[in-house]
């Protein structure tokens, strides 16, 4: 009770104390008239920096990257309707990443409510269905109420975003505010019972299977589930874009459930008998359009949220933990009988389809995989946007380090650069990449600009084929040559680069692009490397003459 604090402010004020209370450093926003005493008040808190973003779905998808390097909630602000409009793909994201956000929007005066005002938009009901709570704040002596609770929903159990609507007429005013103690979160444990059952579960096991979820990594429970996954040698795959939740060059490793998923890494998910999901909401990508779980296998299903346990399989067995909680009760498991055989199996199989072994007949794009692995530091973050070029990058890439990936389970275009942005503001020690298509990066290529204002050292890599990528393949697949929408025309990202005063390069060869790694590396500047590639190798698998064929 000791941390409780009384003292009298303004709401814009009472906001930046809360978000200093959770130790937050950066804000991201888009300026508005409409919280122009919140960006005031912004102004007097040295602890806090604030970054303006030119989109605010730059903003939003900068703010959630930077939830997701840092451990805590993103937060970002916008104005009215127009504004939370925009940054509404970045609360999507948060929302299907489980990522703990907090969305502070500006809104029209309260006597202009109903009337509707200018860029009026009833904002909790517009963000309810994307978000853990929406709420608006009509009285000003409740805002460090209001704002505390958010930040305790955002946080607790499946994180999330959470949506502060701010009529402009509330911030300005001066009370007293009563700040409550320390915000902590609820960290459930599995009972005894229940690990007893999970005991007996996989004594009868002949194949299990752990599948681990963004829940370890929200977490921080990589290390346990190193150790629980050595004691009894159960083979561990990585859920839909959370590479690394385990390291990929463990023997235990046997690899990721994703897009385009080889069929002998899926073989070995349909010959477990037991599945451990753990932290993961067993997502329509990680099950393959939930088709690769059957009747027949037992499903031991562990999450802190109780609606994600069942949603998708009715499992043997349920339980609501932290991660971390459950995976240090879980160590404590003791069997007569281990995996190691079922696991050397499950590994083989996948060193086979994801050796990154290189000839000149492989495309640019796993050249580039392989140069990457050889050139990064060992702890560098990866970002992905959305797109066919991701493909190398999950099947190639190996993630041996915790805290070295971030990207969409969403799928949203647009999300690379901006994320990289937000993550490495979080972590500036750590090098930090993102990979992105033509597509994609265009959606939010002015935030490079923002990178160069604030001199975040990001490097940009932009597989340029002229073409929505993905689209165009499930075009060819489906409807053969009637192509349509699918093609775009010429930009030289380089030349754009430059243009907002960052580096850029664009390289047709392997030895061009690490010459240009090998300067933005060492050049402390945020830079664009084009890689030209050929729309005709349109995924891993497939080329455009072999889907027509």
């Amino acid at each position: 009770m000791s941390t409780q604090l009384k003292t009298k402010m303004t709401a814009a004020h009472a906001i930046v104390e809360c978000i200093k209370r959770e130790g937050i450093q950066k804000v991201f926003c888009v300026p508005g008239e409409s919280y122009l005493p919140l960006l005031d008040a912004l102004y007097d808190e040295p602890s806090i920096d604030l970054v303006s973003a030119r989109h605010e779905g730059g903003a939003s998808f900068m703010a959630e990257g930077y939830a997701k390097a840092s451990h805590k909630p993103g937060v970002v602000l916008a104005t009215r309707g127009v504004g939370a409009a925009n940054l509404s793909i970045g609360v999507h994201t948060a929302y299907q990443d489980s990522t703990p956000m907090v969305v502070f929007l500006g809104q029209v005066h309260s006597k202009f409510r109903g009337r509707e005002g200018f860029q009026e938009v009833d904002l909790d009901q517009f963000f309810k269905p994307i978000s853990k709570w929406a709420v608006e704040v009509k009285d000003p002596e409740r805002m460090p109420e209001i704002v505390g609770r958010a930040f305790r929903i955002a946080r607790s159990g499946r994180p999330g975003p959470v949506v502060v609507s701010l009529p402009e007429d509330v911030l300005p005013v001066e009370t007293e505010m009563h700040f409550g103690p320390e915000i902590t979160i609820p960290k459930p444990s599995p009972s005894k019972e229940e690990i007893i059952l999970v005991e007996n579960i996989l004594q009868e096991a002949q194949k299990p299977l752990i599948i681990a979820g963004g829940g370890v990594k929200l977490s921080q429970a990589e290390e346990e589930l190193v150790c629980f996954a050595e004691k009894l040698q159960i083979p561990v795959m990585s859920a839909f874009r959370r590479h690394d939740a385990f390291p990929n060059n463990h023997d235990l490793y046997v690899g990721h459930l994703g897009l385009g998923t080889p069929k002998r890494i899926l073989e070995t998910v349909k010959e477990a008998d037991v599945i451990l999901a753990l932290g993961t909401r067993l997502s329509e990508v990680t099950t393959q359009d939930y088709s690769l779980l059957s009747a027949e296998q037992k499903l031991i299903h562990i999450d802190i949220e109780q609606d994600v346990i069942g949603k998708v399989y009715p499992p043997d067995l349920g339980i609501i933990a932290d991660m971390k909680q459950a995976l240090e009760a879980l160590v404590e498991v003791e069997l007569t009988s281990l995996w190691p055989s079922w696991a050397e199996e499950s590994r083989l199989r996948y060193v086979g389809v994801s050796s990154l072994e290189v000839t000149d007949k492989d495309v640019i794009n796993k050249h580039v995989i392989q140069a990457l692995v050889e050139m990064l530091p060992k702890d560098a973050l990866i970002t992905n946007d959305a797109g066919n070029f991701a493909g190398w990058l999950h099947g190639f890439y190996p993630f041996t380090e915790k805290n070295t990936y971030v990207g969409p389970t969403s799928g949203a275009m647009g999300y690379g650069l901006p994320a990289a942005i937000g993550a490495k503001l979080a972590v500036p020690n750590q090098t930090v990449v993102s990979l992105s298509g033509d597509g994609g990066f265009m959606m939010t290529f002015q935030e490079l600009e923002t990178a160069v204002r604030e001199k975040v050292p990001v490097i940009a890599l932009v597989f340029n084929n002229n073409s929505y990528g993905t689209i165009r393949m499930h075009q060819e697949m489906h409807y053969p040559e009637r192509v349509i929408g699918t093609d775009l025309g010429v930009v030289s990202f380089r030349v754009l680069a430059n243009g907002v005063g960052a580096e850029g390069y664009t390289v047709f060869t392997i030895d061009e692009f690490r010459n240009a790694l090998t300067q933005a590396l060492t050049s402390g500047l945020p830079t664009v490397i084009e890689i030209m590639t050929d729309v005709e190798n349109i995924s891993v698998t497939s080329t455009i003459s072999s889907l027509r064929g």
